[in-house]
């Protein structure tokens, strides 16, 4: 140690009246100058998109994963933390509506978003110097317009979660100087999002040749779903109608085609997140943020742990049909009509698995349930019949479904998961597809008082489920398409809560649901009928009881839960002359 210390002094002797020693340039990472050209512009652009799947940003990757599956599927009907009661508490309490502003999984969300965003502006900052000689402007202008897309893409992520956001631009960002983000969340910042979505679709090519970038087509889906948050129906319909019948987009013919790694990129997906594995990483590329959402068994896809993101009876219950082969739903616009919750579909809640167990297949469901479901006696992909509790880290507790969309085929094991991590796949995350598009199209002409054609676009949708591919024949799937003249002939809250159910169906467990649920208006009427029912035994057609989520009664939904507390500690880092900048949304 002293002899370390002596070399020390020498050193700075021999230096002393030299101020460029102490000019010491960051190892391992680019200089600014570096980056003015068109590798570095390129590299800045691939970190940008880096985070799209929500990893990357200093937090655990589940509580800003693309999926939402915490803030758009544990905190709506469609799902259930999973697992046990004691792990991970703060979803429990986003599932159970105690919201609270120090909870990690709201930081941690704003950490990744924001993160994006502060990328994106790096490259518009970056691509703008004249400095840069070998890109042409149109080169330049392309890229812009990605980034801005992306841009767009982060701060709707945040707009839907808190409501009440900062929007930061590159005029303002200074990547040195903290306080340069310090903007207050005053402003609606919708006219920006649509001006960076529109600004994309004006300068964005039709088609990329590397997956995963951003089309002109992207950016038209994007901005159209903005309006539809907005209630902006003409608009919006406008872009839906120029993307259904230009985009040279299609519905895959199997409805499962979309949740299959080997259709990713499909001819149905507009914007999708690209997973990697086995690409000289540790697998951070591969889906890691819902890397608990899987089987707890070691027989199972992802070969054990943890157990997480589970159905609910209420999701299950809503694939059933009645003898026409329609969804089971009334005529109020909220749901508080419909009747596919009052009596349960046979499952093995309660029944252990080396118990005897005969699933009832007998009662007609939507063929999508099985696609969406893993229920005991079922086929599961080509892994056999789920075998039930097994597969269940805590079965009392958190009930007898597992996820599927994002699982993976037993014939894929290794071609599709990485070496040393099953659980982190290649099967990517489609964030926008036309049946997105098609059913934002029939919210818009219901709207605007097309009923007809409202319900032409559902159809579409239901015909696809209906002459598709099915996950186990033995299984009594009845789908059928509404007869012409049925919105007509109900009404428009009919034709409404038809659109809601039918995207429910569609895109269950995909993270989309809480948020659907707030913008149709219909969040507190929902979910407090939902905690009410999934609290009590079920029931069913047998006469069998079991019990359900318990640990769901007397939990309540007010109007404040419909955007979630801003992170506390950004409220605080957000001081500025001694007074934070951002303002706590109301109710926390």
């Amino acid at each position: 140690m002293k002899k370390l210390i002596i070399i020390a002094l020498l050193i700075g002797t021999n230096f002393a009246c030299s101020d460029e020693f102490f000019d010491i340039k960051p190892q391992g990472r680019a200089s600014v100058d570096q980056l003015k050209n068109k590798n570095g512009v390129t590299a800045l652009l691939v970190g940008a998109y880096s985070l799209l799947d929500g990893v990357g940003s200093g937090n655990t990757g589940r509580t800003s994963t693309v999926s939402n599956y915490v803030f758009g599927g544990v905190a709506s009907d469609d799902a259930v933390k999973g697992t046990d009661a004691g792990d991970q508490p703060e979803q429990s309490f986003i599932e159970q509506y105690n919201w609270l502003a120090d909870n990690t999984y709201f930081l941690g969300k704003w950490w990744g978003m924001y993160d994006g965003v502060a990328r994106c502006n790096e490259v518009i900052q970056i691509v703008k110097s004249p400095e840069i000689k070998d890109m042409t402007e149109a080169e330049k202008n392309v890229v812009i317009a990605e980034a801005r897309f992306l841009r767009a893409h982060y701060h709707f992520e945040c707009k839907k979660m808190w409501n009440n956001v900062p929007y930061i631009d590159e005029s303002v960002y200074v990547a040195a100087d903290p306080n340069s983000t310090k903007i207050p969340n005053s402003e609606n910042i919708w006219p920006k999002i649509e001006a960076d979505f529109d600004f994309a679709a004006k300068n964005l090519p039709a088609t990329q040749t590397q997956k995963g970038r951003a089309t002109q087509w992207a950016a038209k889906a994007y901005l159209a779903k903005a309006y539809i948050f907005q209630k902006k129906w003409a608009p919006a319909k406008a872009l839906l109608d120029d993307v259904l019948a230009n985009s040279g987009k299609r519905l895959m013919t199997n409805y499962h085609d979309n949740y299959r790694n080997v259709t990713n990129n499909n001819a149905e997906s507009i914007f999708e997140v690209q997973f990697s594995i086995n690409d000289g990483t540790n697998g951070d590329n591969g889906n890691v943020g819902d890397n608990l959402n899987w089987p707890y068994a070691s027989t199972g896809p992802g070969r054990g742990c943890c157990g997480f993101y589970q159905p609910s009876h209420n999701l299950v219950n809503a694939f059933k049909t009645d003898e026409n082969g329609l969804p089971l739903i009334g005529s109020a616009v909220d749901g508080s009509q419909d009747t596919y919750n009052q009596v349960d579909l046979p499952n093995d809640q309660g029944i252990t698995a080396g118990t005897a167990f005969t699933l009832d297949k007998s009662i007609p469901v939507d063929p999508r349930l099985d696609w969406t479901v893993g229920r005991r006696g079922v086929n599961f992909l080509d892994w056999g019949g789920m075998p039930g509790s097994t597969w269940v880290r805590d079965q009392t507790y958190a009930g007898p479904f597992i996820g599927k969309k994002w699982m993976y085929y037993l014939a894929e094991e290794g071609s599709s998961t990485h070496s040393t991590n099953k659980r982190s796949t290649n099967n990517n995350f489609r964030v926008i597809k036309l049946s997105s598009v098609i059913l934002w199209l029939a919210e818009a002409e219901i709207e605007l008082g097309n009923l007809a054609r409202g319900e032409e676009l559902v159809n579409m949708i239901r015909n696809r489920a209906k002459t598709g591919s099915v996950q186990d024949a033995s299984v009594n799937y009845k789908i059928e398409l509404y007869p012409a003249g049925t919105f007509a002939s109900k009404g428009a809250d009919f034709a409404r809560n038809a659109v809601h159910m039918e995207s429910r169906l569609e895109f269950a467990m995909e993270g989309h649901r809480f948020f659907d649920l707030v913008r149709w208006g219909i969040a507190e009427k929902v979910l407090n009928k939902y905690a009410q029912e999934e609290a009590v035994p079920g029931k069913e057609p047998s006469g069998r009881t079991f019990v359900k989520r318990g640990y769901m009664a007397g939990k309540v939904f007010t109007s404040k839960n419909n955007y979630y507390p801003l992170p506390q500690d950004e409220i605080l880092n957000s001081q500025k002359d001694g007074k934070p900048v951002l303002v706590q949304n109301p109710g926390y």
